[in-house]
């Protein structure tokens, strides 16, 4: 079998770039950029095209949204943080945040919003990076009151009108009760745009300010952020959402003019960075070098240690668990990795192809991103069709199915 100089085998690449070719040829994705990395190489394949119906080809350089894969990202921010000590794990956040002190929690998951107890402790730190603080957003209680208010409210990315300020979107959140008591479950999404408050509020700088002077600008990542400035916005594709029925491209957001044409009001860490796959390859390299980048110290190691392994304790992650498990129907297999550590996914059980310490996360909108300490490899596939029928879903799986398959030794 050939040898190349990154790690994988000739034959492995060329299997890999076959199966990424037969997703797209298919029709049911327009176009991907994928990018493996190993042994400080990188092989790159970009297949397809920006729109279903043709258009410009997809290059390396092609700006997708990353969805829910900003998660990893955005939380170093917190935990540059943490290491300069401006936060600690256990810290209350009302003393930046209170809108959030004094909470009330539902007796049930259905009750209405007035049936209640008082919390009891207050919410802290480590609760908000543990994904636990006791708000998010759980597909499984549709239609109860607090999940209506938390729509209503428009609290979270993806609805038609897009997220208030910072300030009136904490404001808001403060008017709800808690679903669960701080510190008792994993939820998903919610806890994660809290951080991009309390990072603004701790620096006195708007999240993102803090997030590219401190994490961004280091690595290089000159084409991640909350918008597409108007000078790149042709390398930004079309983002569709098929119909779960017909299977029909329907356009979710527009290159121009579209959500991501203009700096948002909400810089959201759950969700909305737009990114290349040559930038996130430099941030979980990073993570794989124990927090440095070019000899330059981005996070500290034990940093990167907490964000990388498992942080949940057994009854905190039996939620996320049932989620993966039980409705996997619904999520295409995604989810199914045992552990959450800050802001990404850990794998504590050998479910798939993977091994073992895995870590990274998916996002909505069709995107992957991993990096595995065990063969020192990272993984990042870019799609632009949302999660709304599994084609996006099959295509990663098969990604890492076949990726894993082509590594050398």
């Amino acid at each position: 079998m050939g040898q190349s100089n990154s790690g994988f085998s000739e034959a492995g690449l060329r299997r890999l770039r076959g199966v990424l070719e037969r997703h797209v040829e298919s029709g049911k994705v327009p176009g991907l950029v994928a990018l493996v990395g190993r042994g400080g190489q990188t092989h790159v394949e970009a297949l397809g095209t920006m729109r279903h119906d043709g258009g410009a080809p997809m290059r390396r350089d092609t700006i997708f949204r990353m969805a829910s894969t900003s998660k990893p990202v955005a939380m170093a921010a917190a935990m540059v943080l943490l290491d300069e000590c401006r936060l600690r794990l256990d810290d209350l956040v009302e003393q930046w945040l209170p809108e959030l002190a004094d909470r009330q929690v539902l007796k049930r998951i259905d009750s209405p919003l007035d049936d209640t107890v008082p919390a009891r402790r207050p919410i802290t730190v480590r609760d908000l990076l543990t994904s636990t603080f006791g708000l998010g957003m759980d597909m499984t209680a549709l239609g109860t009151p607090i999940m209506g208010a938390i729509f209503e409210q428009g609290l979270t990315p993806d609805l038609p009108e897009p997220m208030p300020g910072p300030d009136e979107w904490i404001r808001r959140l403060g008017t709800l009760p808690l679903m669960y008591q701080p510190g008792e479950r994993w939820q998903y999404q919610i806890s994660h745009d809290v951080l991009s408050v309390l990072v603004a509020r701790v620096t006195g700088q708007p999240f993102e300010t803090f997030l590219r002077e401190r994490v961004l600008d280091p690595l290089g990542m000159k084409d991640t952020g909350f918008h597409v400035p108007a000078d790149k916005i042709d390398r930004f594709p079309t983002l569709y959402a098929p119909d779960p029925q017909s299977g029909e491209f329907h356009v979710w957001d527009e290159a121009e003019d579209g959500r991501w044409s203009k700096p948002p009001a909400f810089q959201g860490s759950g969700g909305g960075l737009v990114s290349t796959v040559d930038d996130y390859h430099a941030y979980f390299q990073m993570l794989l070098n124990g927090g440095t980048h070019a000899g330059e110290r981005i996070l500290s190691r034990p940093a990167v240690d907490l964000m990388t392994t498992n942080r949940l304790t057994p009854e905190q992650n039996a939620a996320r668990t049932a989620m993966a498990t039980d409705n996997v129907h619904l999520s295409f297999g995604q989810g199914q990795h045992g552990g959450w550590g800050f802001g990404m996914a850990v794998r504590t059980y050998r479910g798939d192809y993977a091994p073992i310490g895995q870590f990274g996360w998916d996002g909505g909108s069709g995107t992957s991103t991993y990096a595995d300490p065990h063969h020192q490899l990272t993984g990042l596939l870019l799609t632009q069709v949302g999660m709304t029928v599994p084609n996006a879903a099959h295509l990663i799986h098969d990604f890492w199915t076949t990726l894993y398959q082509a590594i050398d030794n």
